[in-house]
């Protein structure tokens, strides 16, 4: 596991180098991963664009910001994600803004297909769901807790919507897409912290 750990963190790279990454994605017309398929293609553009607006506007609520600046130990934040991801595009703004107001919190991203050993040690129900944060205790590389690929409320809505309807389609993950919206991080930033309260 530790051997994993350490190999995922040397290649992993900061928010800002992996939203330049994705930048230029748009610019080439090219997506992270092995399928360069035009879907996959149009959603990087497309989240490339929701992550521009989330960085500007998602805010850290207050009682979360205290427990974050009083963390004891120094962490490491390591997130599998993908540039296609629309749950990750969501989700990873949240998370950064999170590290930003800690200076015990060390912000790390991979690809979650060039990380697949790490990967197959996080799965959600046997499936590669992504984003996947791995907190991790920067010295003694203990896994703290993990958290993705989506906070309980937003699970929940594709779970009662697929009851209602069979399966998932455009119109649940548009719902999706108007809670992450509506909730404006807030889930996110308060099961991240109870993983250490």
């Amino acid at each position: 596991m530790n051997s994993i750990l350490n190999n995922s963190i040397a290649k992993s790279k900061s928010y800002q180098e992996y939203r330049n990454m994705i930048a230029k994605f748009v610019q080439e017309g090219r997506t992270s991963g092995e399928n360069q398929s035009p879907e996959y293609i149009y959603f990087t553009k497309l989240n490339e664009s929701r992550m521009h607006r989330l960085d500007k506007t998602i805010e850290v609520i207050k009682d979360v910001e205290l427990l974050l600046k009083n963390l004891s130990k120094d962490y490491i934040w390591l997130i599998l994600s993908e540039s296609w991801c629309g749950d990750a595009a969501q989700i990873l703004p949240v998370i950064n803004k999170m590290a930003e107001v800690s200076d015990t919190i060390d912000l790390r991203i991979i690809f979650r297909d060039e990380n697949e050993e790490l990967m197959n040690l996080f799965l959600t129900e046997g499936s590669k769901s992504i984003p996947k944060l791995i907190i991790i205790d920067k010295e003694t590389r203990k896994i703290v807790g993990d958290f993705g690929p989506r906070p309980k409320p937003a699970k929940q809505l594709l779970i009662d919507y697929k009851v209602v309807h069979g399966s998932l389609n455009e119109t649940a993950k548009i719902e999706l897409q108007k809670w992450y919206l509506a909730d404006k991080g807030i889930a996110i930033q308060r099961e991240i912290v109870a993983l250490f309260y």
